[in-house]
């Protein structure tokens, strides 16, 4: 039977207890699966080694089945695994590991770093994934929802299953990506860009079943990695800028049947419905980003959602808009509602929770509580008490600035701390939003005015602080209960919100319906970013680095007295986690956008990272896949390669370049593989991306050509990322197809 995590003690469970547990364990599945054949494979992989002593041991061995976990071994703090997706149940993502710590992480080098294929590494790709570990065996998949099981000894790549994704999906919203896999009962699961879920054999990686959780062509993909527990595999469906209704989903871990369904946007008869006005539930957005919590002794799986649909125009879509972004708790066994927590009211501005939910348990007012937090786009970090959803800090409902046509919201939950990052616009602010509104056709003659958080937008072009990258965004934080602080990573986007004036069509799945443009400053990656400890006992900082550019990796804390965190530059670093001294940084070859995993492997401590760069962001792509020890050997990379991503149209180069006349044909699909995350895929407007056909100088093809080589105002050059001729290509179908001829 399920129960409780085990009893810790002083906060946490001893090494000798999980010690124990993981022989039995291992010991047991070895026995059960002896006669079971190990298909290795040497060829994948490209590992380079450089750890001492690491041809002493030869021998493959043949890793044991993962088990059908218990609750209470995925609640275990990580020692000798990392088996779900955010460290445990509780999407921590703290290791009390301590054998690397503050004093000596300065000799942390790598033992191997293995080439995962060239998977991943065209610039429409995010690497996101956190690796799962288990009996000597990682499990990483990336952006093109390949899946390497990767020998932890050597790096040699095991076994290889390719997603063969449709390169024609038009419905991903922000990048293709994948954050992770799960792992139980024999088989490793992976969601994907395609709305499938699938369950792999664990030692071959062959497909043992696969569901349609939602169909793309509908607007649903999968983006977060699974979670296992109780025998289920649960899983949320991505999707929100595509007119979907989200849900949640449980299947059976063995025969892959659908066990429960919760959707997020509820139905006739179901708690919230009249939250919708007509018929815009049936289209109302509210998808789930990131892997959920469980608390198994309440028995409640609770996760965080995303924009109510169409996510710029509520006009059409009166009330609240429940769930939307909002922390729901649902039980775990039936997917039954249990309490919710709506942090923004009929959302207009894209403020979803795309962030993973942390359970901790704390003291508030000399009292424990059971606390659920979770960052959002606003800035702030909510804290509830996850048996009833009540905030433990203070929340008052403040009258907003109203809107008639947008059906706005009269009242929003406004926490009475500093949120992490400074709403404040500037002046030089505004400046910089009224310079790109005048490059716009549809919006050159319209007022440019300094707004805030939470007001409304018409036909004026409203600055406000954050903007639709947040704030916090998909970035997991960590919780260490040894500091008792969150650590969190963020961003500073300044944005200008404007409304067409025109009436939304007919809402229709897998077509955005918005009215409302964005215009930013610079891409994901350029932002003023923001990283470090923040109290959640009492929202107060305690402390914080900011960064010339955008934060934009999760965070690990250990036992060690260490806060682990990606750079855009391709720098792995670890902070002190008490007073934030940087105490490492290594240059991994490529953005590091991800998030570490750390897990003792024969006496040795071990840090595993996935390095890929980010679409998003523009940061530099690659295929490395990192294992770091004390023990290991080879140093750094010298730097990583030139930035590329799917950006964010800005100014024009000066001195626009002749490249010769191409095929828009063929640039139709470059285009969807680099352009469309942020332009659409027809180009008029995305993830935060302008619409192409009201910028005059996209219909001159020598301005495109340039822009696309050489970038600028956020957006990253395709010079030596992309052919001349892609370039010509690409440009051409801006011009010829996007723009009709110019």
């Amino acid at each position: 039977m399920d129960g409780p995590p085990t009893e810790r003690r002083d906060g946490r469970l001893t090494a000798a207890v999980v010690a124990a547990v993981a022989f039995v364990l291992l010991a047991a599945a070895a026995i059960a699966f002896a006669a079971v054949h190990f298909d290795g494979n040497d060829d994948g992989g490209g590992a380079r080694s450089g750890v001492a002593g690491a041809e002493t041991e030869k021998q493959q061995q043949v890793p044991a089945r993962a088990p059908a976990f218990s609750a209470e071994q995925l609640s275990q703090e990580p020692l000798g695994w990392w088996i779900t997706n955010g460290g445990t149940l509780a999407n921590q993502r703290y290791s009390p590991l301590d054998e690397i710590t503050t004093d000596n992480v300065d000799g942390l080098k790598g033992v191997w770093m293995t080439d995962l294929g060239k998977s991943g590494v065209a610039a429409k790709y995010s690497q996101e994934a956190q690796p799962i570990f288990y009996d000597g065996v990682l499990y990483v998949p990336t952006g093109e929802d390949d899946v390497f099981a990767v020998d932890v000894e050597t790096g040699k790549v095991k076994w290889t299953y390719e997603g063969n994704l449709d390169q024609t999906i038009s419905t991903v919203c922000c990048g293709w990506l994948s954050r992770g896999v799960a792992i139980g009962d024999g088989k490793v699961y992976l969601g994907k860009l395609d709305g499938s879920l699938v369950a792999l054999d664990q030692m071959t990686g062959k497909e043992v079943w696969k569901a349609q959780v939602g169909d793309w062509r509908e607007g649903y993909t999968i983006t977060h990695a699974p979670l296992y527990y109780d025998g289920m595999v649960i899983v949320g469906v991505s999707g929100g800028e595509f007119m979907i209704r989200g849900r949640v989903q449980a299947y059976d871990a063995k025969t892959g049947e659908e066990r429960w369904r919760f959707y997020t946007v509820p139905g006739p008869g179901e708690k919230g419905h009249e939250s919708w006005a007509g018929d815009s539930w049936q289209t109302g957005g509210a998808p789930v980003w990131q892997t959920p919590a469980v608390d198994p002794e309440l028995g409640l799986l609770y996760f965080s959602t995303g924009n109510a649909a169409p996510d710029l125009d509520g006009s059409a879509r009166g009330g609240d808009n429940l769930f939307a972004a909002s922390i729901v708790a649902i039980e775990a066994k039936t997917g039954t509602y249990r309490w919710h927590f709506q942090q923004v009211r009929h959302d207009i501005w894209d403020y979803d929770g795309p962030s993973p939910v942390v359970l901790f348990d704390a003291e508030f007012d000399g009292e424990q509580h059971k606390a659920i937090a979770e960052t959002s786009k606003t800035g702030w970090t909510y804290v509830l008490d996850r048996e009833t959803g009540e905030p433990l800090l203070p929340v008052e409902d403040e009258q907003v600035p109203q809107n008639a046509k947008q059906k706005t919201a009269k009242t929003q939950p406004i926490p009475q701390y500093d949120p992490f990052i400074p709403h404040q616009v500037t002046d030089a602010d505004v400046s910089q939003i009224a310079k790109l509104a005048k490059s716009n056709d549809a919006v050159a003659k319209r007022k440019v005015v300094k707004g805030t958080i939470f007001d409304p937008f018409t036909q004026e072009v409203r600055v406000i602080i954050p903007g639709p990258q947040g704030g916090n965004n998909w970035q997991p934080m960590s919780y260490s209960p040894e500091t008792g602080m969150l650590y969190i990573c963020m961003m500073r986007s300044v944005s200008g919100y404007t409304s067409s004036g025109q009436e939304p069509p007919e809402s229709k799945q897998a077509v955005p319906a918005d009215v409302g443009s964005v215009f930013t400053t610079t891409g994901f990656g350029s932002q003023t970013g923001y990283f470090g400890a923040w109290d959640p006992t009492t929202g107060e900082v305690g402390w914080q680095k900011r960064w010339p550019e955008s934060c934009y990796s999760g965070s690990v804390a250990t036992g060690g007295g260490l806060v682990f965190v990606g750079r855009n530059s391709g720098r792995l670093q670890a902070y002190d986690a008490e007073n934030g001294d940087l105490k490492w940084s290594f240059q991994t070859g490529a953005g590091a956008n991800s998030t570490i995993t750390t897990f003792e492997w024969k006496g040795t401590q071990y840090v595993a990272f996935a390095a890929g760069g980010n679409a998003l962001a523009a940061t530099p792509h690659g295929d490395n896949l990192w294992l770091f020890s004390l023990k290991g050997t080879m140093d750094e990379l010298e730097g990583a390669g030139p930035s590329v991503g799917v950006g964010h149209a800005g100014e024009t180069p000066a001195e626009p370049a002749d490249q010769g006349k191409g095929d828009a044909a063929a640039g139709q699909q470059i285009f969807a593989d680099n352009c469309a995350g942020c332009h659409g895929q027809s180009g008029t407007g995305g993830n935060g991306g302008p619409d192409l056909t009201t910028i005059p100088s996209a219909r001159n093809i020598e301005r495109v050509v340039a822009q696309v080589t050489n970038g600028g105002g956020g957006m990253p050059a395709f010079k030596g990322t992309l052919t001349p001729k892609q370039i010509n290509d690409v440009s051409a179908y801006v011009v010829e197809t996007i723009n009709k001829g110019g």
